[in-house]
């Protein structure tokens, strides 16, 4: 620790990587002292941004003042260097997803354990405020009882033309996104998981999966869809939520949406809707006066704090917010998915 902030070495100079050490530059606990990328022209970025490359993650690991080790590497690469960084005595951020399986991940768990230090997973996005927003929403059951979620990721690109699109370094939107939306709901909904069922799509790549649906079923019945794809040229909402009492969407992160409820059960006279095939009154849309149109109550956020309260627990002062257990989680219900895909049917899980 020098002057009152811990000191960070990245490992993994990538666009992630990057990304961490803008943030850190506005964090008051931490700074980056240094870090180490196998390819030349980011330790070279280094050199520019006024980092300092070490010449080898040895060196890296053999420097005292390096208090955290942030790895930012391929998927492959993780378990392999947070348990390295364990044992060199170093508190240790990774990114998510974590490792490439369950007995991997615990693996990691047990080195922490052994060494004591730090080990803790960047699931950044319960910091979304679109996340927040639906949560908030559920918890204050502003739609009476929920009976189905949806989440979705929608992008027209395909797979980067990166390590994501290669199996062997953990490429696929399963892991890439789905870890990211699979933690939202089980940090959302406090319920055990029932059921899985899971496809994958190959529309744009046939080596991983570049998308993915999957239903789970709680064990209250509520059943939540999940789904990322990346050959949608048209979106669907961010979220959709269906209560006893209305309906919220989220259309997007910036949070276009709103709550519709019912306040009149009891509508009289309903106006047939006229379809090229007939009459419906079942599909005609609610009068104006037996409903509510609300704002969204959006819930603001700031992704700094994942940083604090890293640098809190590491002092003793608060618990560590992104836990193990709930890590190891997400990983066995990815594993779920793969399996659930594979065999084309419905697999348990709790």
């Amino acid at each position: 620790m020098k002057n009152d902030k811990f000191q960070l070495a990245i490992v993994g100079l990538g666009g992630m990587g990057n990304w961490h050490r803008e943030l850190i530059e506005r964090i008051d606990c931490l700074e980056v002292c240094g870090s180490y990328d196998i390819r030349e022209e980011r330790q070279e970025f280094a050199r520019q941004h006024g980092i300092t490359p070490y010449a080898s993650f040895e060196e890296l690991l053999a420097d005292p003042k390096v208090d955290i080790v942030l790895c930012a590497t391929p998927n492959d690469v993780h378990k392999e260097v947070v348990t390295r960084s364990l044992r060199a005595g170093k508190n240790v951020v990774c990114e998510k997803p974590v490792t490439l399986g369950s007995k991997d991940l615990q693996e990691m768990i047990d080195a922490s354990k052994e060494t004591g230090k730090l080990f803790v997973v960047h699931q950044n996005r319960r910091w979304d405020e679109d996340y927040l927003t639906i949560k908030k929403i559920y918890e204050e059951h502003l739609l009476g009882n929920v009976y189905r979620i949806e989440s979705r990721v929608h992008g027209s690109r395909g797979i980067p033309g990166d390590w994501r699109g290669e199996k062997e370094h953990g490429g696929g939107m399963v892991l890439d996104w789905g870890v990211h939306i699979l933690d939202q709901i089980c940090m959302m909904i406090p319920e055990k998981i029932k059921t899985v069922y899971a496809t994958l799509t190959h529309v744009t790549n046939e080596i991983v999966d570049d998308g993915f649906t999957t239903v789970l079923t709680f064990e209250s019945g509520l059943e939540v869809l999940l789904e990322v794809g990346t050959n949608n040229f048209i979106n669907l909402p961010r979220w959709y939520m269906l209560g006893q009492d209305g309906t919220a969407v989220i259309e997007d992160w910036e949070l276009h949406g709103k709550i519709v409820r019912a306040k009149n059960w009891d509508e009289k006279d309903v106006v047939p809707v006229k379809t090229a095939a007939g009459l419906t009154k079942t599909m005609a849309p609610r009068r104006e006066d037996t409903i509510v149109t609300e704002d969204l109550p959006i819930v603001h956020s700031d992704i700094r704090d994942y940083y604090r309260n890293v640098c809190a627990c590491i002092q003793g002062k608060e618990e560590i917010k992104v836990k193990l257990p709930e890590v190891m989680r997400v990983m066995r219900l990815m594993e779920a998915i793969f399996e659930s895909a594979e065999k084309g049917q419905i697999v348990s899980f709790e």
